[in-house]
């Protein structure tokens, strides 16, 4: 039995990611900054002098108007003026600088993240995969990944110079005049109140937006991986409305986000301004009554420029933060998903290796469940002696791919022990385990590379003559051949470019190349024609040969000469023995026996059960 696959739903809350707090997503993302402290302490420090400069640029000016303009000193201007522009120079250089090191600083920390969010997903149970679609996942490591770096990179620095801006000048606008400072701080209970509604409110609304974005990229995986099919049915305007539909939702949920920083950030800006107006009211009366003088006036409102700014790039920070902790959440998702067994105090113990392995395997009292009321798997009971086929057949949903899935641990038995040369799988490492088995599939998986690489996946560090012996015997080096070029040809998305059937033959030839002395074959020869099954069926014969192999055939054919021949119904097995000996019985085999000609194995079983 195949597990459903099933597709992310915004509306199922099944797959929604944990809700964190914004305290504990910075926690998290700040492990990532510690390799690169001195990176982050030159981008600080580069801000901090940009500051510096931009601080002297009020007072130079006020220099200007009052002691150079103000004293009618034509000397002085020009020198005042270079000053002026070498603030601006050096306010401009150490920005640029920060610039640099601020990319290469983000770069890491993504490429860190990145690698491992990927490597987490590569150690993951085959069963978190059956339950999240591949569109949603590739978001979480591209887009997701972004945001949250952003917040910590950008919100480090930004964060750091404005709150000390704020002091800084805050301490400038008091020790040159207390009653206008106190005049300018009248906005900031307003600012403070906007900022905490704000954060109180946005995250929902990024979260939906975070969740919209992932359904509408794995819708659009899906529709692509299965464009054939959709023009075949001639579907393409029902999947246009399709996408229509998430694309919509992704539209509202942006537009939901914007509407309010569409409010939110005039508003605050408004308030700002409400302030700078408030300083120029009395500050201007101030200059009339002759208490102030203009250049100080002028000094004041572009430091209290100054001193807003930082305020307004708080609320920017805000949104971002918002935007980091709904993107968190998912990338955490995975981060804290619990790996396959490697993690277990039971394998650390064990750590066993395997070497010159016979392949006897043994499956004891197996029971297996995916997680629902319903056992897949009951009572299993089998021996498969070293260099033994072992055929099973069965309906479908009967348990057949089931079983076999539990031996290289893509599932774990839920009761039950299995066993190769008396060692429990679940006491070994998987890459001892698996480096053990090779799997042929009913559906090969073919990496978008060249024939070469995919080949080549079964051993890496394989020679050329085992590539190409491998090749022959798989029945598939003729056909390399013909290739525009040869073994270096591309076979695009999935195999694309190749038929199914040399596909299956490329699979073959990777498994050949891996040697292992377990073998799973998974209806390989389904879905070709009469004589690409005759090649592939020879090719499979060479790889079985002194082989331990577990073969779920479409055809008796295939199967007649099997050593044990298990049928399997339900989840149970029903019947066993060798092809003459369930004949013999005349139970479900021998019914099949007798109508199996040309159709499917699971064909016949339906019109088996149909009668019953």
């Amino acid at each position: 039995m195949h597990p459903v696959r099933n597709t992310q739903s915004e509306d199922d809350p099944t797959f929604v990611a944990k809700k964190r707090s914004t305290m504990e997503v910075i926690r998290r993302v700040a492990v990532f900054l510690r390799p690169y402290k001195r990176m982050a302490a030159a981008n600080i420090g580069c801000a901090l002098l940009s500051l510096a400069c931009a601080i002297a640029y009020p007072k130079l000016t006020q220099f200007v108007i009052d002691e150079v303009i103000g004293a009618k000193r034509v000397d002085a201007l020009r020198w005042a003026v270079l000053g002026l522009l070498a603030a601006f120079l050096l306010r401009d250089a150490f920005n640029s600088l920060r610039l640099w090191v601020n990319n290469v600083f983000e770069q890491n920390v993504v490429y860190d993240m990145r690698r491992q969010v990927y490597a987490r997903l590569q150690r993951l149970p085959i069963g978190y995969f059956d339950q999240r679609a591949s569109g949603d996942l590739m978001t979480r490591v591209v887009e997701d990944v972004n945001s949250v770096e952003r917040v910590l990179i950008d919100g480090t620095e930004q964060g750091t110079v404005a709150v000390l801006s704020l002091l800084v000048i805050g301490t400038i606008l008091f020790l040159t005049n207390p009653v206008l400072a106190a005049v300018a701080l009248v906005p900031i209970p307003i600012l403070s109140g906007g900022a905490l509604w704000y954060t109180l409110t946005a995250h929902r609304r990024y979260r939906a937006q975070r969740i919209a974005a992932s359904a509408m990229n794995a819708f659009l995986m899906d529709s692509l991986q299965g464009i054939r099919q959709i023009k075949a049915f001639g579907r393409q305007e029902h999947e246009d409305e399709r996408f229509a539909k998430r694309a919509d939702d992704l539209r509202k949920g942006t537009l939901g986000v914007m509407r309010v920083w569409a409010m939110y950030s005039p508003a605050m800006s408004f308030a700002a301004a409400l302030g700078t107006a408030l300083v120029l009211w009395i500050g201007g009366r101030m200059v009339i009554d002759g208490t102030m003088k203009i250049g100080e006036l002028v000094g004041f409102v572009i430091y209290l420029g100054l001193f807003y700014d930082p305020v307004a790039r708080l609320h920017g920070l805000n949104q971002m933060l918002q935007a980091a902790r709904a993107g968190g959440e998912r990338v955490f998702d995975i981060l804290d998903t619990t790996e396959e067994r490697e993690t277990s105090e039971l394998v650390d113990r064990a750590n066993i290796e395997l070497t010159n392995v016979r392949g006897d395997v043994r499956y004891e009292h197996v029971y297996f469940s995916y997680g629902n009321d319903r056992s897949a798997l009951k009572d299993i009971t089998l021996h498969a002696r070293p260099g033994e086929m072992v055929a099973l057949v069965g309906p479908t949903g009967a348990g057949k791919s089931t079983l076999v899935n539990l031996l290289p641990a893509f599932y774990e038995a839920t009761k039950g022990k299995i066993t190769i040369d008396g060692h429990d799988v679940a006491q070994l490492s998987l890459e001892t385990l698996r480096s053990q088995i090779s799997v042929v599939s009913q559906e090969p998986c073919l990496f978008n590379g060249t024939v070469r690489e995919n080949i080549l996946y079964g051993k890496l560090d394989a020679t050329e003559d085992e590539l190409f012996a491998a090749s022959r015997a798989a029945n598939c080096h003729d056909f390399i051949s013909k290739l525009p070029h040869g073994y270096d040809s591309r076979v695009g998305e999935r195999g694309v470019k190749l038929s199914v059937g040399e596909k299956q033959r490329v699979s073959v030839a990777r498994a050949l190349l891996k040697n292992a002395p377990i073998l799973i074959l998974d209806e390989a020869t389904a879905s070709v024609d009469t004589a690409t099954e005759r090649l592939i069926q020879e090719a499979l014969e060479r790889l079985m040969a002194n082989r331990t192999s577990f073969v779920i055939a479409h055809r008796l054919s295939t199967i007649r000469a099997a050593d044990q021949i298990l049928v399997l119904r339900h989840g149970e097995i029903v019947e066993r023995g060798t092809h003459e000996q369930l004949v013999e019985q005349g139970g479900l085999y021998a019914k099949l026996a007798r109508i199996q000609n040309t159709t499917f194995i699971e064909e016949s079983f339906e019109k088996i059960e149909a009668v019953e």
